[in-house]
C-alpha cells in the first residue's frame, strides 16, 4: 500500500534490519526498541488488524512468529520473550504487526505496559466472560 512504511519495507524500498525476508512475512528490528533484538513481524500482504489476516494465512504467519520468539531467546541469550499484537488502539503503523521482545529476569518491564486491575465481583467476570462469549 502507498505510503505504509512497512510494505515499504516489505518491498525493499525503506531501509530496515532485517531478521527474517519469507514467503509468510517479513520481520525487522524496532527502530524505536523497548530493549535490543525487538523485532517486528509482519505480513508480506497489508492488514491493518489482526482480524483482517485471511485464514489461509494464519498458519504461516503465527509459525514465523514463534520461530522468531524462539530465536530472540536462543540468539541473545534471553531469559524469555514478551509477544504482543495492538489491533487499532496504540498501533503507531497501521499494518498488521507483531512485537517479540526479549525478555531477561529483573528488566524492569513489569507485565504489561498499564496498570492491572480485578473483577469487582464473580458476577461482573461472569458477565464480561459472557459477552465475549456470546460475540464470538
Amino acid at each position: 500500500m502507498s505510503g505504509c512504511v512497512f510494505c515499504g519495507i516489505v518491498a525493499g524500498e525503506v531501509p530496515a534490519f532485517r531478521v527474517a525476508d519469507e514467503p509468510d512475512g517479513v520481520a525487522f528490528l524496532d527502530t524505536r526498541p523497548v530493549f535490543a533484538g525487538h523485532v517486528l513481524v509482519v505480513p508480506r500482504v497489508h492488514l491493518v488488524t489482526l482480524a483482517e489476516l485471511p485464514d489461509d494465512l494464519l498458519p504461516g504467519y503465527f509459525a514465523l512468529v514463534q520461530r522468531l520468539a524462539v530465536a530472540v531467546e536462543a540468539g541473545l541469550g534471553a531469559g524469555g520473550t514478551f509477544v504482543a499484537m495492538n489491533n487499532k488502539v496504540s498501533q503507531s503503523v497501521p499494518h498488521l504487526h507483531t512485537h517479540v521482545v526479549p525478555r531477561t529476569k529483573g528488566d524492569g518491564l513489569r507485565g504489561f505496559f498499564w496498570p492491572r486491575t480485578r473483577y469487582p465481583s464473580d458476577e461482573d467476570a461472569r458477565d464480561v466472560a459472557a459477552r465475549i462469549a456470546a460475540a464470538l
